[in-house]
C-alpha cells in the first residue's frame, strides 16, 4: 500500500462508519493539514476509557500531521444532548460545566499533543448567537427531518415529551462544524445524526461538508453494556495503576482484541502479530497483560504500570484466577452485605455457607483475605471476588 492507503487503513481502524471514505481519500491525497473536529459536551468530570475511543482516534490524525480540535461544549452543554435518551436530559448549570471542563482538559492531554492540539469552546460562537440568528438556523431544517432521528421518533410514537430546545442541539452542534470549517468530524454511532445535520449547513454556507467518522460504544467490562460510570463496569483514566490493571485483565479473551482495536496504540500489523500468536496457541492471559501494561503507563506512566503489572503477579496470577474470568453485575442499593453478595452472585449456596466461608478465612476481594462478614459492599467497583480455591467472579456492583 502507498502512504495514503496506510493512513486511510489506520483511520478507518476500529470505525462504524466513514461518510464519505471517498471524500477522506481525495482529501488526504490533497496533502494539505486536515481540521479535524470532536465535540465534547462536559456532562460529568469523569472520562473513562470509553471516552477514550474518540481521543485514540484523534491522536492517529494527529501523528499523520493534521490539524486536531478539541471541542469543549460549554454552551451545548447547558442544552443536554438528547442522543439515546427517553427522556429530556438535565441541563448543566454554567457551574457546572465550567469545572466539568476544567478537568476534561487536565486528563485528554494524557492521550493527545498539547502543542498539537487546538483547544475551543463553542460558546465563543454561539454564544454571539441573537435571537434571530437562532431563527434563522432554525429555518435550515424540519419538523419531519428531526422525527427522522430514531430517539425522537420513539419519544413521539410512545408519546413522551420531546422539548423544543431538544430539536435545537442537533442545529447548535452542526453549527459549530460551520464555525470552525471542519474537514472532519469524529462522534460515537449514536451521533450520526447530529454529525449529518452539521454537514448539510456546512453546504448552506457555502462550505465543503465534512467527512464523518463514527466510532463504536466501547463495551464495559461485562462484555456487553457500554461503558458506564452507573452501570459500574468502567475503567477510569484516573484510576489507580493497580486497580485499571486487574480491570482490563478481567476482561474476557474475545472482548481483549476489541479493546486492541479501538483503545491500543499499537499499529494494525503489531495486533494482527499478536492475534496469529494467540492462534498458534500463545496464553491470551500474557497478551491481554501487554494491553493491560500499556493502558496503564499511558494514564500513569511506565514505572507505575511495571509496579502495577507485577503487583498483580503477585495478588492473581499466584492465586490461579482463570483466565476467562466471568463477570456478574450486581445491584447493591445503598450498600449490600457480603454473605448475601456471595450468594446472590453464586459464589456460595446461602448465606450461611457465605458467613462460614468468611470465617474460614476462604473468602478474598481483589486478592485481599476478607474476615470481616459484616463488610458492605458498595456500587461503583468492579472487584474479583474469590471463594475457596476454585470460585471466582468479578462483580460489577451497581446501585
Amino acid at each position: 500500500m502507498n502512504k495514503c492507503d496506510d493512513a486511510l487503513a489506520l483511520l478507518s481502524r476500529g470505525a462504524d462508519e466513514v461518510l464519505r471514505v471517498e471524500e477522506l481519500q481525495t482529501r488526504l491525497k490533497s496533502g494539505r493539514a486536515l481540521r479535524v473536529k470532536a465535540g465534547f459536551d462536559p456532562t460529568a468530570p469523569y472520562l473513562h476509557l470509553g471516552h477514550t475511543v474518540l481521543l485514540n482516534k484523534m491522536r492517529q490524525f494527529q501523528q499523520l500531521g493534521h490539524t486536531v480540535i478539541f471541542l469543549i461544549g460549554d454552551f451545548t452543554g447547558m442544552i443536554g444532548d438528547p442522543s439515546g435518551k427517553n427522556v429530556t436530559r438535565k441541563a448543566l448549570t454554567a457551574e457546572e460545566v465550567k469545572e466539568n471542563a476544567r478537568t476534561y482538559a487536565a486528563q485528554v492531554y494524557k492521550i493527545l499533543d498539547e502543542e498539537k492540539t487546538e483547544l475551543r469552546f463553542n460558546s465563543e460562537w454561539l454564544g454571539k448567537l441573537d435571537a434571530a440568528d437562532l431563527i434563522r438556523l432554525a429555518s435550515h431544517h424540519t419538523v419531519a427531518r428531526m422525527l427522522e432521528r430514531d430517539d425522537f421518533e420513539k419519544r413521539f410514537k410512545s408519546n413522551q415529551p420531546i422539548a423544543l430546545h431538544e430539536f435545537m442541539y442537533p442545529l447548535v452542534q452542526g453549527y459549530d462544524s460551520v464555525a470552525l470549517k471542519a474537514d472532519v468530524e469524529l462522534g460515537g454511532s449514536d451521533q450520526k445524526f447530529n454529525l449529518l445535520v452539521g454537514r448539510q449547513l456546512q453546504q448552506v454556507w457555502g462550505q465543503a461538508p465534512q467527512v464523518i467518522l463514527t466510532m463504536p460504544l466501547l463495551e464495559g467490562l461485562d462484555g456487553v453494556q457500554k461503558m458506564s460510570k452507573s452501570l459500574g463496569n468502567t475503567v477510569g483514566v484516573e484510576d489507580p495503576p493497580n486497580e485499571m490493571f486487574g480491570k482490563v485483565m478481567s476482561i474476557s479473551d474475545d472482548l481483549m482484541w476489541r479493546y486492541f482495536e479501538l483503545l491500543s496504540f499499537a499499529s494494525n500489523a503489531e495486533i494482527e502479530t499478536l492475534r496469529k500468536r494467540a492462534a498458534a496457541g500463545a496464553n491470551p492471559r500474557d497478551i491481554k497483560m501487554q494491553l493491560a501494561r500499556e493502558l496503564v503507563s499511558r494514564f500513569n506512566g511506565p514505572d507505575a504500570a511495571e509496579a502495577a503489572q507485577a503487583d498483580f503477579v503477585r495478588r492473581f496470577r499466584n492465586n490461579a484466577i482463570p483466565d476467562n474470568l466471568p463477570s456478574r453485575e450486581l445491584a447493591v442499593g445503598s450498600g449490600m452485605p457480603l454473605p448475601v453478595a456471595l450468594r446472590q452472585l453464586g459464589l456460595t449456596a446461602s448465606g450461611a455457607e457465605a458467613t462460614r466461608m468468611i470465617k474460614q478465612r476462604a473468602v478474598r476481594i481483589d486478592g485481599e483475605r476478607v474476615e470481616d462478614h459484616e463488610l458492605r459492599l458498595h456500587s461503583g467497583a468492579s472487584p474479583v471476588i474469590q471463594v475457596g480455591k476454585r470460585r471466582f467472579v468479578r462483580a460489577v456492583l451497581v446501585p
